[in-house]
């Protein structure tokens, strides 16, 4: 099972709209309102900043990356939690056997940072970052990634996540995906891509997997692309 990171196993939007805002105020851009930040927590820094400004231009990425990174050395860690629920979810999938992944556009060293602070990072066989990958989400190179490095096909995974490039990662590579409503995609927004089953939290999933019993569950398999993973 892999999981995305940020409000899918834990919630660093503080830490993050503090980050972000600090990068666009020394840019001299407008950062907009917390809602409107709050649903780009999980995009790459490029989309953030596309999203929140329109901006596509290399150097005002780099610039923004830049200062982004600078405050989220500081503050990061300290201000990211795990969602209630969560941990003790991982444990019980744990418990059944369930290899667990991580596949996120946050730097793998901050992700494990914080897993650390947390105590959790052991349960995690694999942390793909976004400094491991050349694209990000919704490119499903990630995914790719970590399923190799488990030795294990689509087919006897799942993703979970909370955004809709989780959803469509998912979908390209082709594997099973579950989402979640801890961030700001809704119920409804999920239902424009395949997936087994929309859940208020990670921590539900020991309990969906044992009432489906046969994996994959009929009908929420994609079909396999051609160069899927064998």
């Amino acid at each position: 099972m892999l999981f995305d990171f940020d409000l899918t196993l834990a919630d660093s939007t503080r830490a993050a709209e503090e980050c972000i805002r600090y990068a666009l105020r020394g840019m001299g851009l407008v950062p907009g309102g917390s809602d409107r930040i709050r649903r780009t927590v999980g995009l790459s820094l490029e989309a953030t900043l596309e999203s929140l400004t329109g901006e596509t231009d290399p150097d005002l990425r780099a610039e923004f990356r830049s200062r982004f990174v600078e405050k989220a050395d500081r503050v990061m860690v300290e201000g990211t939690e795990m969602i209630d629920g969560v941990v003790l979810g991982v444990d019980a999938l744990l418990e059944r056997g369930i290899r667990l992944g991580i596949v996120s556009t946050k730097y793998r060293y901050r992700i494990e940072a914080i897993l650390d602070r947390w105590g959790t990072r052991d349960r995690f066989d694999v942390i793909v970052g976004g400094e491991d990958t050349k694209t990000h989400k919704p490119d499903p190179e990630g995914l790719r990634v970590a399923l190799l490095s488990l030795g294990v096909s689509p087919v006897e995974s799942v993703y979970v996540g909370d955004h809709l490039v989780d959803a469509e990662a998912a979908s390209l590579v082709p594997l099973p995906f579950v989402g979640v409503l801890s961030g700001t995609t809704t119920e409804e927004d999920f239902l424009a891509f395949p997936h087994v089953k929309v859940l208020d939290s990670a921590s539900e999933l020991p309990s969906l997997l044992d009432g489906i019993g046969v994996w994959p569950p009929k009908g929420a398999f994609p079909e396999p692309s051609p160069d899927g993973i064998e």
